[in-house]
């Protein structure tokens, strides 16, 4: 029952999605937005058009 219950803590788990604050963009969690590069209402990651 202990190993299985090790192992039941390494399962896969889905990413958690969530949208941008400014540009409305769907990125994962904890994760500054690779379309304009704001996280927590600030611009942490600069972005170029391309």
């Amino acid at each position: 029952m202990r190993l299985r219950t090790r192992k039941a803590a390494n399962r896969w788990h889905a990413d958690t999605l969530a949208k941008c604050g400014q540009c409305g963009s769907t990125v994962r969690s904890h994760t500054a937005c690779p379309s304009c590069g704001y996280y927590k209402g600030r611009q942490v990651v600069t972005v170029e058009a391309a």
